[in-house]
């Protein structure tokens, strides 16, 4: 779908064809408008848990608030793991895993460590874009794997296998989806674990929203699989789990050497992660795990307004089996995303995301985040009907 509007600023023009800055323009420009109501970014916005927040001022109280080894704290790299072997079968020990400075890092890292000039790296698509720029920083390529709408966004082991290349060295898998919410199922796992090994692949599963999944659907870790432990590196973090946004906590498991080789790069940056949000995710990882109900009780909740509201409006979109987002085909309206995004949030004061920040071949979508209280997804879907109407009506002139 082509970007035509001339009334489009130029400065959102000028980023259109890159997600991450796209995404940020839209954030800047929201700033404009108080009253915006915000449906972009995957931020959580209910409540740190305050068991999370009191491990953080203790620790800070108590004098531990000094540099922890460059892989992480020793009792959260042994509680990370100890839940990865209970919760998700893997065969995890302290020294299997990194305490990043949140997700972001951990992907850089793992890219760092992972990838030689010219290795390629097979990417689902859409994605979201901070992959393609991790890829990069390492000298590797990204090459995509179409996923459909018909098919939840679930990733083909044909699509997979087809896109194989000599210089393939990693399958990168993400379940829950940002931005479609679609999963990865456990008969597409077991099927391109199979590939993974038969062709000699290295998996990255980024699981960091395996916490919310919806209507019966069920988390997989694919590094659980025999035979993929070795071959297997995990993205995670509390970010998502726990509304720890701003704590900057990731963390990722996988075979010794290559953590080792990630706690030299770490070792050469950033240092180890912050020792105080260290303190408070352990709080998180061995407290009390109630609170993760109660959010995903909520955003279900949020998620079957959002998709009631969508379908009131006009709007399909595809079968968010988790995470926080509904993909929504804008396509209806016959206008760019870019352009739909900024004409709804001039007009109707609501940030929504494009779906070409997340790809170039989807202009024809919205990311839509359920982040905000039931109220406000109403005053939200209210302001955007009749923008969504009088745009449907004039492409059907």
């Amino acid at each position: 779908m082509r970007l035509a509007n001339p009334n489009i600023p130029e400065d959102v023009r000028a980023v259109a064809a890159d997600g991450t800055q796209l995404r940020y323009k839209l954030m800047e420009l929201s700033n404009q408008y108080p009253d915006a109501i915000a449906l972009g970014r995957g931020d959580p916005d209910l409540a740190t848990p305050q068991p999370i927040i009191e491990a953080a001022k203790a620790a800070l109280r108590d004098g531990k608030a000094g540099l922890t080894p460059v892989a992480g704290l020793p009792e959260l790299r042994e509680a990370v793991a100890a839940k990865l072997r209970a919760e998700n079968g893997l065969a995890a020990e302290r020294d299997n895993i990194i305490i990043t400075t949140g997700g972001q890092e951990g992907l850089y890292l793992i890219m760092q460590a992972l990838l030689d000039p010219g290795d390629e790296v097979l990417v689902p698509d859409p994605r979201y874009t901070s992959y393609d720029e991790a890829i990069a920083s390492a000298g590797g390529s990204m090459i995509l794997v179409p996923t459909t709408h018909e098919d939840a966004f679930n990733l083909q082991p044909d699509a997979v296998e087809a896109a194989i290349t000599p210089k393939t060295k990693a399958l990168l898998m993400i379940s829950p989806s940002n931005p479609t919410g679609g999963i990865i199922t456990e008969d597409r796992a077991r099927a391109l674990a199979e590939i993974a090994i038969r062709r000699n692949l290295i998996v990255i599963s980024d699981e960091i929203y395996e916490k919310f999944l919806y209507d019966g659907w069920k988390h997989f870790s694919i590094g659980s699989l025999p035979g993929m432990a070795e071959r297997t590196i995990t993205l995670n973090g509390f970010s998502k789990s726990y509304a720890m946004t701003g704590f900057r906590v990731g963390y990722i498991a996988g075979p010794i050497d290559v953590i080792r080789a990630m706690s030299r790069v770490k070792a050469v940056t950033t240092g180890p992660a912050a020792s105080l949000s260290q303190w408070a995710a352990l709080a998180a990882q061995t407290g009390d795990q109630s609170p993760i109900v109660e959010f995903h009780r909520i955003y279900d909740e949020r998620r079957r307004l959002m998709m009631t509201g969508l379908r009131e409006i006009g709007l399909d979109y595809s079968d968010p089996r988790g995470a926080f987002f509904l993909w929504t085909n804008s396509s209806p309206t016959g206008i760019h995303a870019t352009e739909l995004s900024y004409l709804l949030l001039k007009e109707g004061r609501v940030l929504i995301f494009p779906g070409n920040a997340f790809g170039e071949n989807w202009g024809g979508y919205l990311r839509i985040s359920v982040l905000q209280s039931g109220d406000l997804l109403r005053e939200a879907l209210e302001r955007m009907k009749p923008i969504i109407d009088r745009y449907r009506v004039e492409s059907q002139v």
